[in-house]
């Protein structure tokens, strides 16, 4: 099982950026998928995740400001973040379960990270 992670980059208060998740190896359509973040000194925290059936949760820092959705003939999830604040900086990476949860521990299967930097 492999999961990329991408469109991370550094942009300014305000703009907006697409990360992909391009998934392979397994059954996209069977997995809740899910992206968490962490920054730097802190820990590894849920932002939002897709169920198989596209039934969506997001963490309140994230409400109305992000978006997260899935292709699954491309095997693909997205997250749209859209009014980036510095807060946001962080690494984020993509992982998939059987059945979601907002707990980094409960998952196998993980992408290796995209930076989101946002200047102030």
């Amino acid at each position: 099982v492999q999961l990329q992670a991408s469109g991370g980059g550094l942009v300014q208060t305000g703009d907006s950026l697409r990360l992909s998740c391009a998934a392979s190896g397994l059954t996209f359509s069977r997995y809740d998928m899910v992206w968490f973040r962490q920054a730097p000194g802190k820990e590894r925290e849920f932002v939002a995740a897709i169920t198989r059936s596209a039934g969506r949760n997001y963490a309140d820092f994230v409400k109305g400001r992000f978006t997260i959705s899935r292709d699954n003939a491309k095997n693909t999830m997205y997250l749209q973040m859209n009014r980036l604040k510095p807060e946001d900086t962080a690494v984020y990476y993509c992982a998939a379960g059987l059945s979601w949860t907002s707990r980094p521990v409960s998952y196998d299967y993980w992408g290796q990270g995209t930076q989101v930097t946002v200047s102030s």
